[in-house]
């Protein structure tokens, strides 16, 4: 069985390959089953080598009984916990028999799964709050609060204000989709930065006053050229300005700094960051790594009173990362923080 053919045929694969003798040891193993098991397997018996229950379960059954065996198997990387699917077939050659095991790596698409079912949860239950509340004050409304003239309006104003809540998430989630669609296609319109900001910040001129709150824009004074989609840039500087002005508190400062920089070295070459400076309470760092994650709120009670629908920094990430760009955030509690888009420079300011 272990002869140069079947050795040279499981090297050519490029998946982890276990060839199972009727002996029970293991006969051939490839290079990619090597680097999964170590060194120096061959010839020892599979329960030594490979110590999983459910991979030897699924071991023995085809060894026993000639039978196809699948199993899911879980190791702990380095980095990272690698789910392989693990197919066992039984093998027969020249009168002899024996097992091969087939270890499929399947991490990213059982990750990708529980993202689809993680945000098909998070959706329904964002449209499920203001939903029950919209038909809570219709049915009011429609009985007991008929004729009361003063709980109408009360209750048509919050029915307004939850109408405004799904058709934002709503918006969000269009927008979102709209992003990653896109994302692989590299916009090449040049377009100044600094006008964007300008019109950034006259569109939430109301909400900035509204919060007593001051914005300053510094740096870089003249035109400051990238290659970017207008559309898709303006809202992530939307975005950046409208979290640092909810979350500065009245009477602060929100700076808006913009600086070239003769060589990025995340970009390998010349780049525009932006900063976005908020002096508010800051976010404690065990939250950082996830603020980016769809409907990850630090504050979900808070966020969801000021209008957040949690997919704002979401939106921005995938934005940055179709302009081949970086976003960066940087906080400390009771110091504010600071979110940074970087993106590759594409003209002559």
């Amino acid at each position: 069985m272990d002869s140069q053919l079947t050795s040279a045929i499981l090297m050519g694969v490029p998946l982890p390959v276990v060839l199972i003798a009727r002996d029970e040891r293991i006969a051939a193993v490839n290079a990619a089953a090597t680097s999964l098991f170590g060194e120096g397997i061959k010839g020892r018996h599979y329960i030594i080598a490979m110590r999983q229950p459910p991979l030897l379960d699924a071991i023995e059954q085809t060894l026993r009984f000639r039978q196809p065996a699948q199993t899911r198997l879980v190791l702990t990387g380095p980095a990272r916990e690698v789910t392989y699917r693990v197919t066992v077939t039984p093998v027969d050659a020249q009168g002899q028999s024996g097992a091969l095991a087939v270890f499929e790596d399947v991490t990213e698409m059982e990750q990708a799964g529980q993202i689809r079912r993680d945000f098909v949860a998070n959706v329904s239950h964002e449209l499920r709050t203001p939903l029950t509340a919209l038909l809570g004050f219709i049915e009011t409304l429609k009985n007991a609060a008929r004729d009361d003239a003063v709980a109408r309006e009360r209750f048509l104003n919050i029915m307004e204000r939850e109408a405004g809540r799904m058709n934002r998430l709503v918006q969000d989630l269009l927008s979102l989709s709209r992003v990653e669609s896109m994302e692989r296609v590299r916009p090449t319109e040049q377009v100044d930065v600094i006008a964007l900001l300008a019109l950034a910040i006259t569109a939430l001129r109301q909400m900035i006053e509204a919060a007593n709150v001051t914005v300053e824009v510094t740096g870089e004074a003249g035109p400051v050229v990238v290659p970017a989609d207008p559309d898709q840039l303006t809202q992530v500087f939307h975005n950046l300005i409208e979290n640092a002005v909810k979350y500065a508190g009245s009477g602060k400062l929100v700076t808006i700094h913009i600086t070239r920089e003769a060589r990025e070295l995340s970009l390998r070459g010349p780049a525009v960051r932006i900063d976005v400076i908020d002096s508010g309470e800051g976010i404690d760092p065990i939250h950082l790594p996830r603020l980016t994650e769809r409907f990850y709120r630090v504050d979900s009670h808070r966020s969801r009173e000021q209008g957040g629908t949690g997919l704002g920094l979401a939106i921005v990430k995938h934005i940055v990362n179709r302009h081949r760009g970086r976003f960066r955030i940087e906080s400390e509690l009771g110091k504010g923080s600071t979110f940074t888009v970087i993106l590759p420079e594409g003209g002559i300011g």
